[in-house]
């Protein structure tokens, strides 16, 4: 995501009554196809090579041709023996086609054109050294225009032929397996790229259950400098799975001149800007949908600008590639900015997917959306809608749309943990993270794990009161005060303690329930009392954004009040309201929150917080 104002990550303030610590969990009997949760082995088969490129002269230069072969001995050279593989989908970009009985296949050439091959379940590309998966070859006769990061340098004339190995995998084959999406790593320098590496992508790289579909990095994988490219390859590199990329707003050539050139350097160290892939009975598709406004000299990185959308030529590939996709596939639409999100349309022309994927024969029941940018954690279901939706012509989504968090979080911001990192809790009231795609058959499970947490760590509970609704806002803007002396912090003392006119006034306990869907129930009880229901503050039948203290994660806005940064969202999709009883005793008190997802997980956390006749005056 564009970020207006970076801010740096420091530890100057005591986050003084906050608690980010894990929660206490019951899992109901209803788990995921693939429990991330478990200890899982899924022994990854593919193995370190490259796409063949068969030097000579092409027998039409405007044809290029080659094979997809089963690479048996692993030397990624089509030897004689090797069979090839029939039906097999292989792309320019524009152009698709299917290998025949011997696996060949020829596809129109051009200038300036990424070839690429769509891997079939049960077989697995090679990767590189550092861990990307290598299915696609670059054919720019004279190079990239010059530009600061290298673009891709000169390929020549069309060669004899291009041929794409593969090994036969049981990892990808499996209907069962999970598939691990990292948006908005975003390092802008080492020490960036450091938090990340000790963060949510250490939790990754212990990971032993993701050999078969691997990562998905979602784009803005860097912070507009592409030299950090490497250090952020290098942090992937001992993923236990191949590594596929998306590029964001954040990965562009800024001197090329306009969109076409702006990913020359994602092409030349990642691969393409869109492809897809299959894995069990999956097919796994990602896009580009950010285009780029071309230079502007004189800024940094000479950046113009850029904004959420999809090519004609792109949507037209995936008509394509989707063709052949059977409706009993679950087919995933991965891109960096998301298609929907709840406070409005993430991808200027979704409509034009939308009508897209409808004529392929995708439905609500076979589709899902995941796309990052945000750096929120949302989970909105088909049907949902809302004003800012309608406003652009959307009357409801039809499609499941996750938003996948973001392993940056706010951006490394914020006071540093008890481990040395930035808690950097941002929009939305979310924690730095990654998602879990959990797949059986045509169906998926969605699990958010938050960084050095374990799996069942997914309430953020808080009070909010009138007292504290009356103190945020003020202790907001004393942050935000530039002066030199701009008084004194305005105080509230200890945030868990309310009084019997906060409860005449409304106080509540507010719940986030981090990838919680409008199916989700969260419930609270107080001092084993029978629960009650609480209420979505952001239900998605229509209304505009609820913003305000009263919609906040009380827990993530104590965090950043307290903090020289961050954000202090007064918003969420996922956050739940449960009032307090009027009548209650002075003294301490238990709240405990339920929360069930779509799936039947069972979640639970409690918080205290003590009743008082008057607040005491803070010293």
């Amino acid at each position: 995501m564009n970020k207006a104002s970076r801010r740096v990550a420091t530890a100057i303030l005591p986050l003084v009554g906050l608690a980010l610590a894990p929660v206490t969990v019951s899992q109901a009997a209803s788990t995921p196809p693939v429990n991330p949760e478990r200890k899982a082995q899924v022994v990854r088969d593919d193995y370190t090579g490259h796409v063949q490129v068969v030097r000579g002269k092409a027998a039409d230069e405007k044809v290029l041709t080659g094979s997809v072969f089963v690479d048996k001995d692993k030397d990624s050279v089509k030897d004689r023996g090797e069979k090839g593989i029939a039906g097999v989908t292989v792309s320019n970009g524009r152009d698709v086609v299917t290998t025949n009985a011997d696996g060949e296949y020829s596809l129109p050439a051009f200038d300036r054109m990424t070839v690429f091959v769509t891997q079939p379940s049960g077989y697995a590309v090679p990767v590189n050294e550092d861990n990307i998966a290598q299915f696609s070859y670059n054919h720019f006769p004279t190079g990239s225009p010059k530009l600061r990061f290298g673009g891709v340098p000169a390929t020549g004339a069309l060669p004899k032929a291009v041929n794409f190995p593969m090994v036969k995998s049981k990892a990808t084959a499996k209907t069962s397996q999970n598939c691990a999406v990292a948006s908005d790593t975003q390092g802008y320098n080492l020490k960036e790229v450091a938090y990340a590496k000790q963060g949510a992508v250490r939790d990754l790289v212990k990971r032993t259950d993701l050999g078969g579909c691997g990562v998905l990095l979602l784009g803005d994988n860097v912070g507009d400098d592409l030299a950090m490219n490497d250090p952020t390859k290098d942090i992937y590199r001992q993923f236990q799975g191949p590594v596929r990329a998306l590029p964001g707003n954040h990965d562009m050539d800024f001197d090329a001149k306009d969109d076409e050139g702006s990913l020359d350097t994602h092409r030349a160290q990642f691969g393409p800007a869109y492809f897809s892939w299959d894995v069990g009975n999956t097919h796994m598709v990602a896009l580009d949908n950010i285009r780029y406004n071309g230079t502007k000299p004189g800024g940094k990185w000479d950046n113009g600008g850029y904004k959420e959308s999809l090519t004609q030529e792109q949507l037209d590939w995936l008509k394509k590639d989707l063709a052949s996709v059977p409706a009993n596939k679950l087919v995933v639409i991965n891109a960096h900015a998301p298609i929907m999100h709840y406070r409005g349309v993430g991808t200027d022309n979704a409509a034009d997917l939308f009508a897209v994927l409808k004529s392929t024969g995708r439905t609500a029941e076979n589709t899902v959306m995941i796309g990052g940018h945000t750096h929120t954690i949302e989970n909105l279901l088909p049907g949902t809608k809302r004003e800012e939706w309608a406003a652009k012509g959307i009357a409801e989504l039809p499609f499941h749309q996750i938003v996948a968090g973001a392993v940056s979080g706010d951006w490394y911001s914020g006071n540093l943990d008890e481990s040395g990192l930035p808690y950097a809790v941002g929009i939305g009231g979310n924690r730095p993270g990654t998602l879990t795609l959990s797949l059986k058959g045509n169906r998926f499970v969605e699990s958010y794990k938050v960084r050095q947490e374990p799996w069942k760590y997914r309430l953020s509970l808080g009070v909010n009161s009138p007292t504290w609704r009356d103190w945020a806002p003020k202790a907001l803007a004393w942050r935000a005060d530039k002066a030199a002396d701009k008084g004194a912090r305005p105080t509230m003392g200890n945030l868990n303690v309310i009084t019997d006119e906060d409860l005449e006034g409304g106080t509540w306990i507010s719940a986030n329930f981090l990838l919680g869907s409008r199916d989700a129930t969260v419930e609270m009880s107080v001092d084993g009392r029978a629960y009650q229901v609480a209420e979505l503050a952001q239900p998605g039948k229509g209304e505009k954004t609820n913003t305000g203290w009263e919609f906040a994660d009380v827990q993530v806005a104590n965090a950043n009040l307290l903090s020289a940064g961050g954000n202090v969202p007064q918003n969420s999709s996922s956050v739940w309201r449960a009032t307090l009883p009027k009548n209650l005793s002075n003294g301490t008190h238990t709240a405990t929150v339920k929360g069930t997802d779509r799936h039947g997980r069972v979640y639970t956390e409690t918080v205290r917080f003590t009743v008082v006749d008057e607040r005491a005056p803070v010293k």
